[in-house]
């Protein structure tokens, strides 16, 4: 098919927005979790060092603490898996960053090993979409490491540290599983059914995209789910309910979708939709492409590398004696476009600015002894995980004087000397960050678009030739269905991960709308077809 909409050659310099950058969204309806589990992953490991007086090991066991922000959304199952990596991940990351100061002093190099090491944290965290925080906490820790006095022998204990903490923030992580085995995937289908119900009430609204996504996102989240019980199948059904009404919203009860929704914020058991959805194929396993993440890694890894590089030698060039906050601040603005790396940028600055001023208010009290710094700690922990959701900037406002204030475990600081440097750091690390995300763009986004296009197009192809046949295979059209499902939401995504790129030619637009429309009335064409199959002597 070829498209209608003209292509310009020059290349496209997209306005960066202002409004909206910092106004609030709704908290993560699972915010409470992370900002628990965290607490209580750091409480023990900082006590104990307490008791032993022994706080300037602290930044050790931090490490294998903090891996209890991650995987909170993934079943148990999946869980226990992610979470294992992200220990070995972190620690792995610590070791680099130790070995490397235990070698050599030179600052430049040291920079140089962080950059590195935080475009390969943020490529493998995007490839495995290990979902927030990402590779930010991971960088945080590597690169802090590269300037804490080390030789080669302390390595392997302070290594061992690490390891430990992250074992117990493991054991955190799984705990719910105890009370709530089926908690994630629960919540996974009730935001399905959600997005379904508010897409079948104004089927014309922008709530197509986010509605497909979360489907999707349901599917997955059972797939990796483990066995499936008969909870699961319940709930598998409940997912289809809302695929169903993505394809025929004239046909949906938004009230009905609703309530099943609620009924699995609890505890209560499934409910249980009505039999014919067992028509649908609930029991077939799922064959959806995996999504082409790889083929968009290498610009972002570049983008990390180059500005965390140019950000630590600029911080190491105006005589800042921690670079690495430079490097952390450009790590954290990445995003899948420059258009989305400015607001990011907009909502570190901004966080950051507002949280040395708390720092300030703060500090006195965490001065009052080694007890009340641990407890400052923990309570912006809990603070970070709470707001985060809502607006980076506002989680910022917590993560900023809990940094600042891990210097303290090592020592006494002069506060007014960490407000400066904190302040010129953030300012040169996303100044320079943002530089070099204009300067390695995406020039290859318009090629992904054509290449997630012509993947909805073959999807598309292939379940009309199904339909088509007067006795498809088991399960052959309900697969169809989802790897269509599945390629529709990667083509969104791609398109707007392309929309805010700069430096390349225009997008065919028009091309994208008629795919996703022919997309669509296929994915009611099979839901038809099974209710004719349905009502069939």
């Amino acid at each position: 098919m070829s498209s209608a909409t003209p292509r310009s050659g020059t290349p496209r310099v997209r306005r960066l927005p202002l409004a909206g950058v910092l106004s609030l969204g709704r908290p993560s309806d699972i915010w409470f979790k992370p900002a628990l589990s965290v607490v209580v992953a750091v409480a023990p490991p900082n006590l104990a060092l307490l008791a032993l007086g022994r706080l300037d090991l602290a930044m050790y066991t931090m490490a294998g603490s903090l891996c209890a922000l991650y995987a909170h959304n993934r079943p148990y199952a999946a869980r226990a898996r992610a979470l294992a990596w992200v220990v070995l991940g972190m620690v792995a990351g610590l070791g680099v960053g130790l070995v490397a100061a235990s070698l050599t002093g030179s600052a430049v190099v040291l920079v140089t090993v962080g950059a590195l090491v935080a475009a390969v944290q943020k490529a493998l965290c995007d490839a495995t979409r290990i979902g927030p925080p990402g590779h930010v906490v991971l960088t945080f820790i590597s690169s802090a490491s590269l300037f804490a006095p080390q030789t080669l022998a302390q390595v392997p204990g302070h290594l061992a540290l690490a390891l430990a903490a992250g074992a117990w923030a493991w054991l955190v992580g799984m705990a719910p599983g105890l009370l709530r085995p089926h908690g994630p995937e629960r919540r996974a289908t009730a935001r399905a059914l959600h997005t379904a119900a508010t897409y079948a009430e104004n089927p014309r609204s922008q709530a197509s995209g986010a509605a497909h996504a979360a489907v999707q996102a349901a599917w997955q989240t059972l797939l990796s789910a483990g066995a499936r019980s008969g909870a699961r199948r319940a709930l598998a059904r409940l997912v289809v309910r809302a695929e169903v009404a993505l394809a025929a919203p004239a046909d949906a009860d938004p009230d009905r979708l609703r309530a099943w929704a609620r009924e699995l914020r609890g505890t209560a058991p499934v409910p249980q939709a009505p039999d014919d959805d067992e028509l649908l194929g609930v029991e077939i396993e799922l064959t959806t492409p995996a999504h082409p993440v790889w083929r968009m890694l290498a610009p972002l890894a570049v983008r990390t590398a180059l500005g965390c590089a140019l950000a630590g030698y600029a911080s190491l060039a105006l005589g800042v004696g921690r670079p690495y906050w430079a490097l952390v601040t450009a790590a954290s603005l990445y995003q899948a476009n420059v258009t989305l790396t400015w607001s990011r940028g907009v909502q570190r600055i901004v966080g950051n600015l507002v949280g040395v001023l708390v720092f300030a208010a703060v500090v006195p009290l965490a001065h009052l002894g080694p007890a009340a710094l641990v407890l400052c700690c923990l309570a912006f922990n809990f603070g970070a995980e709470a707001l985060i959701t809502r607006n980076y900037w506002l989680g910022s406002i917590c993560v900023t004087p809990m940094a600042l204030l891990i210097t303290e475990f090592a020592g006494h600081q002069e506060p007014g000397r960490l407000i400066a440097e904190r302040i010129g750091d953030t300012l040169v690390g996303a100044l320079v960050g943002f530089v070099a995300a204009v300067a390695v763009t995406n020039r290859r986004a318009g090629d992904h678009v054509e290449l997630s296009l012509a993947a909805v197009e073959r999807a598309r192809e292939h379940t009309a030739r199904i339909l088509a046949e007067p006795h498809p295979a088991p399960g052959a059209l309900d697969s169809a269905r989802r790897a269509l499902a599945a390629a529709l939401v990667d083509l969104r995504t791609t398109v707007e991960a392309a929309s805010g790129e700069w430096w390349q030619r225009a997008l065919p637009q028009e091309r994208v709308v008629r795919a996703e429309q022919a997309a669509h009335r296929t994915l009611a064409a099979t839901i038809r077809h099974h209710r004719a199959e349905d009502v069939r002597p």
